[in-house]
């Protein structure tokens, strides 16, 4: 290994060490993969995972002048192929070598820029932020996955919006209470949070549900050695989400739901083994 392959290498190991640290279920999902898209797949997180940081973290920072920076040298560092900031030089790396459209980019760090300057959402702003904060997370994601294979591409990118629609709406019910006290967020369209009731829940459910059902399709149609990663988060989401199903609006409103490690690894085995013997 040459020096320059020394630091890409190191770089790619810091955004894996910075995707261990925030997300266990994400870790363990990305375990499942064939080990190709690993470093890959840490190095899309790790952009991602620090441009939310500065939105959602870094209250006594000026956080608009931080988030353009980070704009700034995520452009220049995939134009010039180089960054000494280990999280942007990993992730250049991906965006170079997979073909990862900065249209993608862009609307990701919009929606960043979001957070900034929207407390309440309606239908548009909603649809465009979930679009922005998950489903081209998504399709970044699928551009590893297929190789640079456009038709696979093409034909898997409904899906996988689908799917990162779905996640990023449990997220929001998780996640309601500390949205709400922490930032004044409430993302759901025309939702009061002081009278969420279980007819509203109910709707958001509904249009959760959908999005998960459209997007097991994809799942099946992704290449081997990403199908069971895929297949583990759909089914950790799933499952999260079941659970904040069989809550009351109360309970959500003042806790944060989650789902124990413990549970996670069980998960995790379950579909490994399941997947090898057919059955899942």
């Amino acid at each position: 290994m040459n020096a320059v392959e020394l630091f890409d290498q190191t770089t790619l190991e810091c955004s894996r060490l910075i995707t261990q640290r925030y997300s266990t279920s994400f870790t363990l999902g990305i375990k499942t993969l064939d080990k190709k898209f690993h470093l890959p797949i840490y190095a899309v997180y790790g952009f991602v995972r620090y441009a939310d940081e500065i939105v959602d973290t870094f209250h006594d920072q000026d956080k608009q002048s931080l988030l353009d920076r980070f704009r700034k040298d995520a452009y220049e560092a995939i134009e010039k192929k180089i960054s000494l900031n280990p999280v942007l030089h990993a992730f250049q790396l991906i965006v170079n070598k997979y073909q990862i459209d900065k249209g993608l980019i862009e609307a990701f760090l919009h929606s960043m820029e979001m957070d900034l300057d929207f407390k309440t959402y309606n239908d548009s702003r909603y649809h465009e932020y979930i679009y922005g904060s998950a489903e081209v997370v998504g399709l970044m994601c699928l551009k590893v996955f297929c190789e640079g294979n456009d038709e696979m591409y093409q034909r898997l990118k409904d899906p996988a919006c689908k799917l990162g629609a779905a996640f990023q709406k449990v997220n929001f019910l998780r996640d309601i209470k500390s949205d709400y006290e922490e930032r004044g967020r409430v993302y759901f369209p025309g939702v009061d949070f002081k009278s969420f009731d279980k007819s509203v829940k109910k709707i958001i459910e509904d249009d959760i549900q959908k999005d998960f059902n459209d997007s097991l399709i994809g799942i099946e149609k992704l290449p081997d050695g990403a199908k069971l990663g895929v297949k583990v988060a759909y089914l950790y989401y799933q499952k999260l989400f079941d659970k904040i199903k069989g809550l009351s609006p109360e309970v959500i409103t003042q806790e944060r739901i989650r789902i124990p490690n413990s549970k996670k690894l069980t998960l995790l085995v379950g579909t490994y083994f399941g997947n090898k013997l057919g059955i899942s």
